[in-house]
């Protein structure tokens, strides 16, 4: 008779499993949908395509109500914020398209030290908000990466290549604590969305240096 020793390391590893997979078949039919739109917006969005907008507006909806059923405030509070600015970035990309400005502009140095105090402040504001009217047990965390979202959506709408950098950042913050409330499924998807941001980041970079180098031989030329 053979005997098969199985560590206690398998043994955990197969537990964790069992209880992701358990969790994946009891995700609900929004959070799917706020998954795959999620995934497909970002795509666009990446790609510059302004269909990205209204596929987000999708997703924005599904996940306001999966957030506040997960108790994450202001994650669902953020989605609010997502679904007024995806209509403001459609009618924006639209008008840039129309006057045929710069489709990539960058952030002046000013403008860094303005977005990190602007996330720094707003992260501080919405924690405080979180921890004393609403009942989540991670109000600064929360708070934190909604500020961050806050600040590069707005970068997004405007067409500036470092919201990308902000998108990296936040959904690294993202994936552990979706694990933490048992969001497995929206846990996978900001680690697809991280990749995604980082094409997206190459893409428009790539893009603005070639915008970029018309006005610099401008100079030369002139000089």
């Amino acid at each position: 008779m053979a005997f098969f020793y199985i560590c206690p390391m398998q043994v955990l590893a197969l537990s964790i499993g069992q209880h992701i997979a358990e969790e994946i078949r009891q995700t609900t039919l929004l959070e799917w949908i706020g998954a795959v739109t999620g995934i497909y917006c970002v795509y666009l969005a990446a790609k510059q395509n302004i269909w990205n907008w209204p596929v987000a507006i999708i997703s924005v909806i599904a996940y306001t109500i999966v957030f506040y059923k997960s108790m994450l405030y202001g994650d669902a509070g953020l989605q609010i914020y997502f679904l007024g600015t995806s209509v403001y970035g459609w009618y924006f990309w639209i008008k840039k398209k129309e006057n045929n400005e710069k489709p990539v502009t960058s952030l002046s140095a000013k403008e860094y030290i303005l977005v990190v105090i602007a996330t720094l402040i707003l992260s501080l504001l919405l924690g405080l908000f979180l921890k004393n009217f609403t009942p989540t047990n991670v109000p600064y965390i929360d708070g934190f990466c909604t500020a961050v979202s806050f600040i590069a959506q707005i970068l997004m709408t405007r067409k500036i290549l470092q919201n990308w950098a902000l998108w990296i950042f936040v959904d690294i913050c993202y994936v552990p604590l979706y694990i933490y409330k048992n969001l497995y499924v929206t846990a996978v998807l900001y680690i697809i969305l991280l990749v995604l941001a980082w094409l997206g980041h190459v893409d428009w970079q790539r893009e603005y240096r070639q915008d970029s180098r018309p006005e610099i031989n401008g100079r030369i030329s002139e000089a």
